[in-house]
């Protein structure tokens, strides 16, 4: 079987391990008038034709059927084919084949460097390349791409809570390390993913709890925003169908919120504030006022959420619906002045969590924004 060429991602090791499901060791090889460079403002490099270079790469050997399924699965997500090409192996010009997209609509950046690409996105690459992967057999390329964002979202809420360190007073010294797993089944891996654990953990005294069966709902990290206009003394909340609390029988599904979404791979906390509220709200912050990062409901929903009051102006004449039509939202949004915002919670009628735990801030807090 003609060998592959790496120039990109699948140089690095771990990634080809994951995406093969076994391990392999490319040698060292060269592809002449090319070179690699970043595809500008993402995440992953492209070959650019150039006669003056050579693109540094791998050249694997001993491919198989089942090689080639898995790595035709993998790249076939992100619309690649396979193209001939003639490669400077350690003993001179090999016959190779090597990933080129179907469609280039991207502009070539600066040089790529597969540490500088490791030292970025590596971690959260071979976490989702891992969901991907779980998906081979099961899906097909096309649906896998259509759902990778939230994919690589669902991977970096990992890599942001390896990161999380949260101060110690109170708290017991127990870790992650008091915890051991002996199972971890997903029956349900599509936008959300439903994770089945075998685990016990260590006591307070020290001693082990027997092994037992916990399952979990994982979403991914989110943020929330609550638009605030301090010279009207309004608040902007959105509403929409919520299948939560549908599912669940209440008679009013249809819930009043602040705004909120998904932190998408690559953005912090503060980008998807910023950029949900242009979406939802059809407004402009001009300041975040963090509220707090907190989960939800730890006990079966794996998800961080941190929730901001935005500093915007709320004028009248605004967008009063949107929502994106391909994901099937269709949501409102109301100006809701200060005093009538406090009696609503008072009176029951917020029962959005964030939203609660917003307003109550902003009742705590509103003087000074004022101010």
């Amino acid at each position: 079987m003609t060998p592959l060429f790496f120039f990109g991602t699948l140089r690095h090791q771990p990634l080809l391990d994951i995406v093969l499901g076994r391990a392999l060791t490319p040698e060292p090889a060269r592809l002449p008038g090319y070179r690699v460079a970043w595809a500008e403002g993402e995440s992953f490099p492209m070959l650019v034709a150039d006669a003056g270079r050579a693109a540094e790469g791998v050249l694997a050997h001993g491919l198989t059927e089942d090689d080639m399924d898995r790595l035709n699965f993998y790249e076939g997500a992100f619309s690649y084919d396979l193209v001939d090409v003639t490669v400077e192996g350690a003993t001179g010009p090999v016959p190779a084949r090597v990933f080129m997209p179907k469609e280039a609509p991207w502009h070539p950046g600066a040089d790529w460097h597969l540490q500088d690409w490791v030292d970025q996105w590596g971690q959260l690459t071979l976490i989702a390349a891992g969901e991907v992967m779980r998906a081979f057999g099961r899906e097909t390329p096309q649906q896998v791409a259509a759902r990778f964002p939230i994919i690589r979202a669902r991977a970096q809420s990992y890599v942001l809570a390896a990161a999380r360190h949260r101060p110690v007073t109170l708290s017991s010294p127990l870790t992650r390390e008091d915890v051991e797993m002996t199972s971890l089944a997903r029956p349900y891996e599509k936008f959300f993913t439903v994770e089945e654990y075998q685990t016990r953990f260590r006591r307070f005294d020290g001693t082990w709890t027997d092994t037992g069966a916990r399952a979990i709902f994982n979403v991914g990290d989110a943020v929330t925003v609550l638009p605030y206009d301090p010279e009207r003394d309004m608040v902007l909340l959105v509403e929409q169908l919520r299948i939560g609390a549908y599912a669940q029988g209440d008679p009013q599904p249809w819930l009043l919120e602040p705004v909120a979404g998904i932190v998408d791979a690559g953005e912090s906390y503060e980008d998807t504030a910023y950029r949900e509220t242009r979406e939802e709200a059809h407004v402009e912050p001009t300041a975040l006022h963090k509220v707090a990062g907190y989960y939800p409901s730890p006990g079966g929903i794996a998800q961080y959420l941190v929730s901001y009051i935005g500093i915007t102006e709320l004028a009248d004449d605004r967008r009063k619906v949107g929502g994106l039509e391909s994901e099937g939202e269709n949501i409102r949004n109301l100006l809701v002045p200060y005093e009538q915002l406090v009696t609503m919670l008072e009176a029951g009628e917020l029962v959005n969590a964030p939203l609660v735990l917003s307003v109550q801030w902003l009742m705590l807090n509103r003087d000074r924004l004022r101010a």
